[in-house]
């Protein structure tokens, strides 16, 4: 069986895979899972050193670094290079997030995933199976709450907490932070951000929508009809037309001579 008939199968069978499952939109499309949770106070400070889990040879898990020439708020990367980003908030059902890395792995494209802390503490395995796909692993936020509604303490202790989680695991903070629940970040989250460690916040320019579940055609055309070079594009685990709509998504990429790859290459 060729990849494409692969990924045709997998196009098929998505539905049904993922039947049922869920997840949260980050820019307010969709609905809320932690509607009545509060935001994780961990004591506001930066996260200290831990040892990673994953046994002795576990692959180191970069960090987060400072991209010279590059604002603060990453809403893409250089438009000369024939490369993009498809970055993916990590929430909902781990079978769709397993499913998307599969089949990224399977087209030879490398993802940023943006976790969720508690959706780590649920599927603690996934912040590993990501890095060692060769996949960039991030933070967003330890709740998934409005971060924008939130003073500087509950703002904090969201993304510390977040961070402290990916230390935990993988022994880093990640190479990335991305706020939850608004495309943008603001002043006083971007200055909480590299405090915590994290030199830039990663915004995008493309929104593939497919957190309101258009169907995987629909997704496939938002975001083939306005990538370019340098795209850095919003995509979420959880949802099944994403799993289903991977596939056509990354024919059309390489057709046009598009390679997909993590962020940190991206921008590197």
């Amino acid at each position: 069986m060729t990849s494409i008939d692969r990924r045709r199968a997998l196009r098929t069978g998505a539905g049904a895979a993922v039947a049922g499952a869920l997840a949260t939109g980050c820019a307010g499309t969709g609905p809320a899972s932690t509607g009545s949770r509060q935001p994780a106070a961990p004591p506001p400070e930066t996260p200290r050193p831990a040892a990673p889990s994953g046994g002795p040879h576990a692959r180191p898990a970069p960090t987060a670094r400072r991209f010279p020439g590059q604002p603060a708020e990453i809403t893409h990367g250089p438009r000369d290079r024939d490369r993009v980003a498809l970055t993916f908030h990590g929430h909902g059902d781990p079978a769709t997030a397993r499913a998307v890395l599969a089949e990224a792995e399977r087209a030879g494209a490398r993802i940023t995933v943006l976790a969720v802390g508690s959706w780590l503490d649920e599927h603690p395995d996934l912040a590993r199976r990501i890095l060692d796909g060769g996949h960039d692993l991030g933070n967003h936020t330890q709740s998934h709450l409005t971060i924008t509604d939130m003073d500087e303490a509950d703002a904090q202790a969201e993304i510390v907490g977040c961070a402290r989680r990916l230390r935990a695991l993988t022994g880093s903070i990640g190479s990335w932070f991305r706020p939850s629940r608004t495309q943008h970040s603001t002043p006083l989250i971007t200055r909480l951000a590299q405090r915590a460690g994290y030199p830039h916040v990663l915004s995008y320019d493309l929104d593939s929508l497919d957190s309101t579940s258009p169907g995987a055609t629909a997704v496939t055309r938002t975001v083939t009809g306005q990538i370019r070079r340098g795209s850095v594009v919003s995509l979420h685990f959880g949802y099944a037309d994403t799993v289903a709509a991977l596939p056509a998504l990354l024919d059309d990429l390489d057709r046009r001579g598009l390679r997909a790859v993590t962020t940190t290459e991206l921008l590197s």
